[in-house]
């Protein structure tokens, strides 16, 4: 097939007139069953460089998506232009996603998008021998590079399907983020004989701001002042999801309209949002990286960070989402250079686990525990990181993956080397470059667009004059008392939700007076608590009162019960009893720890913490709770499991209802 022939199906089923030409040089090459590494801009429509040949091509073309969104997308564009078109994911029934499998192995279908961590149900593996392959395509294939911004373990199962398909089978990997080194890892990774498509990556268009200020006080005066003022809608970027949730009601409290999105929501909400969006429903998302690239809006006329990105390249694809339309966008970051360095900092530590734990894993599988679970729980690893270092053990031929009645397993693989800390050590050390490599994007005073397309390996002699170190205006804050008192009014009057996933218990969604960590309220907790040892003030007493009546002014509670210490002594004992009478409920001192417990934040993951407190506690009036409604008061929640373990507990007594309240809500807290 020719250009020209090839472009007449174009006009007539996409409606595009012709191809670029990076797009054609693309497609060319697949048709004629070779592999291509595909580099590009976002907005350059990278996707149709697999959607046309997949539909021309004989058989099921696969697309390894990490976006769910951008997979919903694609699949309803591709139906109503007739073309066959589904997606597999853990929003949809197993009965839909097994229908799918089930089209897709009688050639019913052109095109399969699937997320990369599905490789791992037994369904799909069942499946993907009995598929008619066409074409693999790999979107966002800077994830399979450990070098890459965005590194997903799961990709790496991919390259065992590359490798196992017929030498003609076409393959495209597509990204608008590798630079040279990552570039040539992905090249490596899916085969020698690859061709690499790289095209220009500058966005004239995007107006670059640095902003600096001295806390995050400062970034959310800046934003209520004048988020209002900028064209159009937008997206602002933060560093955690309790900062979502943080910024949004602070725009709630200024009237601006926002919504919160992040990972942690349910499919649906997710959905809901994003349609929202698309319809310019609200100012601005409030977002963790959890949503830009899977979002195809041109319009977005903003992207704000209020936290710094990891790397240059997290960066360029983030700001990506904006201006895809061609028309100015601006794009904004604030720095606090006292401490905006610690939670990048904390995502490359935490990208590679320090070396002790991979020691841990192996000596952990040679000694017979071979389960993911059980591991997780003698080891005391996050699950992620967990899922690291088993695909970098497997990889080192170090141990070995079974399946054993549909259950994964792990053994040691006795003929293997011993574990080649080198690597890993390259890779913190390439990380941390990254970092400071964003960190002079943040000091320059040079163009700021020509200094992120020269560290993505564009050197264009293209001259830039579009942001604050060129023709643009600095952008700064200024202070003034009545934004002061305003903030300050709003975290004491901003009470955070304690979420908990509590089937089979009586334990209903909890709230506490504060965040700790974000007001004055978490230092004087951390004072009382830690270093001075006495009872805490009564400003956090009104504060709690005035969040337990915001939550539970409805509800008539029958009995008082406090979290019994693991350190602090009476600290909370007291607190509760000050609670009580100011509520004249009855408080009971009956429950009592009877196990010997860490302190959760020595714990890393939710499993290890849930074994932690298993059993620990004993009620010793039982007669005292059954039929009971009980307010149960704690000072600090984070991760949730102490109190879910006791609201367990006391279901299983009788209580028909259990109220969590406490003072504060970690901002790192995993609340179920």
């Amino acid at each position: 097939m020719n250009r020209t022939e090839a472009e007449r199906i174009l006009q007539s089923t996409f409606n595009f007139p012709h191809f670029f030409d990076n797009q054609w040089k693309t497609i060319e090459k697949l048709l004629n069953g070779e592999k291509v590494l595909l580099i590009e801009k976002t907005g350059f429509g990278k996707s149709l460089c697999f959607q046309f040949p997949a539909l021309v091509l004989q058989g099921v073309t696969v697309i390894f998506s990490p976006l769910i969104a951008l997979m919903r997308e694609q699949v309803n564009k591709l139906n109503e232009l007739g073309i066959e078109a589904r997606c597999i994911n853990y929003g949809q029934t197993k009965t839909e996603n097994k229908r799918i499998l089930k089209e897709a192995i009688d050639g019913r279908i052109k095109m399969l998008y699937i997320a990369p961590e599905r490789q791992e149900n037994s369904e799909w593996i069942d499946a993907i021998p009995k598929i008619n392959l066409a074409m693999i395509v790999v979107d966002e294939a800077h994830c399979i590079s450990v070098w890459g911004h965005d590194f997903r373990p799961a990709f790496k199962r991919i390259i065992f399907l590359v490798k196992k398909i017929p030498k003609n089978t076409p393959v495209l990997a597509t990204t608008a983020t590798a630079n040279k080194e990552v570039e040539s890892d992905i090249a490596k990774q899916i085969g020698k004989k690859i061709y690499v498509v790289r095209g220009q990556l500058l966005r004239p268009n995007l107006k670059l701001f640095v902003i600096n200020v001295n806390s995050d006080e400062e970034k959310m005066i800046w934003l209520g002042k004048n988020i209002q003022k900028l064209p159009g809608f937008g997206l602002l970027y933060t560093g955690t999801r309790v900062d979502t949730d943080i910024y949004c009601k602070w725009f709630e409290y200024l009237n601006i309209s926002s919504v919160a999105y992040n990972a942690g929501l349910e499919n649906e909400t997710r959905m809901k949002i994003e349609k929202e969006l698309m319809d310019n429903h609200w100012k601005c998302i409030i977002s963790t990286n959890a949503l830009g690239m899977g979002i195809d809006k041109p319009d977005i006329r903003f992207v704000i960070h209020t936290q710094v990105p990891q790397s240059p390249i997290h960066y360029y694809q983030e700001i990506g989402r904006a201006g895809r339309d061609g028309y100015p966008a601006v794009i904004i970051l604030f720095y606090n250079h006292k401490k905006d360095k610690e939670l990048p900092l904390s995502f490359v530590e935490g990208g590679r686990p320090p070396m002790e734990k991979y020691k841990k894993v192996i000596d952990c599988i040679k000694s017979g525990v071979n389960g993911k679970i059980e591991i997780i729980k003698h080891v005391n690893i996050k699950s992620n990181q967990f899922d690291v270092i088993r695909n970098d053990l497997i990889e080192q031929k170090i141990i070995l993956e079974i399946i054993n009645k549909s259950k994964k397993e792990y053994m040691y693989n006795k003929k293997s080397k011993p574990l080649n800390p080198n690597y890993f050590q390259e890779y913190r050390d390439i990380k941390f470059d990254e970092l400071y490599k964003m960190l002079g994007y943040i000091n320059t005073t040079e163009s700021r667009m020509k200094y992120l397309c020269e560290y993505l390996g564009d050197n264009t002699d293209y001259e830039f004059n579009n942001c604050d170190n060129t023709s643009e205006i600095k952008l700064r804050l200024t202070l003034l008392p009545e934004w002061e008192e305003k903030l300050q009014n709003f975290h004491e009057s901003n009470y955070p939700e304690l979420q908990f996933n509590s089937k089979g218990s009586k334990l209903i969604n909890g709230i506490a007076a504060s965040y700790y960590g974000v007001s004055r309220i978490g230092n004087t907790i951390h004072l009382c608590k830690y270093e001075k040892r006495k009872e805490f003030p009564d400003l956090l007493l009104k504060l709690t009162i005035k969040a337990f009546r915001y939550k539970f002014s409805k509800l008539d509670f029958d009995l008082l019960i406090y979290v019994p210490p693991t350190r602090s002594g009476n600290i909370v004992k007291d607190f509760a009893e000050k609670i009580a009478h100011k509520l004249k409920i009855p408080i009971s001192h009956n429950l009592i720890k009877i196990k010997y417990t860490q302190q959760q934040k020595n714990y890393e993951s939710m499993i290890t913490k849930r074994y932690n407190v298993k059993n620990a506690f004993k009620y010793e009036q039982v007669e005292d709770i059954k039929g009971k409604k009980i307010l149960l008061v704690d000072d600090i929640c984070d991760s949730g499991a102490t109190i879910m373990e006791i609201g367990s507990l006391l279901t299983k007594l009788g209580a028909i209802l259990i109220a969590p309240l406490t003072i504060a809500k970690t901002v790192g807290g995993d609340v179920l």
